[in-house]
């Protein structure tokens, strides 16, 4: 039997080994995690694994790569390990890239759905500090429409507002808010003032199936019934937009009036506030955040909102 000669040999050997160092992608996923979020607790929890688990994937891939990746305490890169990372975030946007992806270039495409109002009021505002922050992810936002739950099929995050059940779908709470009436400063002219919550008797009360005034009529005392007569609008922007044309009063939740109170269109007419039985919520499918794409977003909405 012939025997391989050394040359042959020594190179099966070298091939062996550099498959050796290649390491396990749950190493790779934890390192980038990690450094994303500087939390081995944060890491733990978004890879279901015990913080332990961390810390073990961390060190083997330190001992596999032969260097520190992190420097200290707070988890900040060393050199080496802030040019591992966007191999590995290049390497791992490889490996999520199908054929016909129409994305640019070392690009990863993050598509969300969001409800109209809260984009237009709490996340645009917001959004060129995450793209600033990670310029590698394209991101696509499409409109949802709030209660009704209807969204792009193909979206990665979902933002819906609503009371928080949902079981098809995993889900975080990102935004909680409280309810106040709010009307045009003409209107106010017109038909205040307002001193006391029965000021609003005879009035036009605007309505929307996202903002019932029964929470607000329950914090000051009122034993008033939902209104069912008056405009109504399926969209806080809309009745917004309206109440602040003079239409009557809105009962809208102060983050998402921000815009309009900012530019004085509208104005609240009493310091009694009462809590929004609904809030935003981040949903997403099973499995969706192993993309870290995906895990950088939420992380990033969660401590941007919270």
């Amino acid at each position: 039997m012939a025997t391989q000669s050394p040359s042959i040999a020594a190179k099966a050997a070298l091939d062996a080994a550099s498959l050796r160092r290649i390491p396990p992608i749950q190493c790779l996923l934890t390192f980038e995690a990690l450094a994303r979020l500087r939390s081995v607790t944060q890491t733990a929890d978004e890879l279901c694994v015990t913080p332990s688990a961390v810390s073990h994937r961390v060190k083997q891939l330190e001992q596999i790569l032969g260097t520190r990746l992190f420097g200290r305490a707070d988890f900040s890169l060393t050199t080496d390990g802030s040019a591992y990372l966007a191999h590995v975030r290049e390497g791992l946007t490889a490996l999520q890239r199908f054929p016909g992806t129409a994305v640019a270039p070392g690009k990863r495409r993050l598509k969300i759905a969001v409800t109209p109002t809260f984009a237009r009021a709490l996340l645009i505002p917001r959004l060129r500090q995450f793209t600033e922050t990670y310029p590698e992810i394209d991101l696509a936002l499409q409109v949802s429409i709030p209660l009704l739950d209807v969204v792009a099929e193909d979206a990665d995050l979902v933002v819906r507002y609503g009371p928080g059940h949902y079981a098809d779908m995993e889900h975080v709470e990102i935004a909680r808010d409280v309810l106040t009436p709010l009307a045009s400063p003409g209107f106010v002219r017109e038909h205040g003032p307002f001193e006391r919550p029965e000021d609003l008797e005879g009035l036009p009360l605007l309505r929307s199936p996202l903002e019932p005034w029964r929470s607000w009529f329950a914090a000051v005392g009122l034993a008033w019934a939902e209104p069912n007569e008056g405009s109504q609008f399926n969209d806080v922007g809309l009745m917004c937009d309206a109440a602040a044309a003079g239409m009557g009063v809105a009962p809208v939740r102060l983050k998402l009036a921000a815009p309009w109170l900012d530019q004085g269109t509208l104005v609240r007419l009493f310091d009694t506030d009462a809590p929004s039985p609904y809030a935003h919520y981040l949903c997403w499918r099973t499995g969706t955040m192993d993309r870290w794409e995906c895990a950088a977003f939420a992380d990033w909405l969660r401590r941007t909102l919270g």
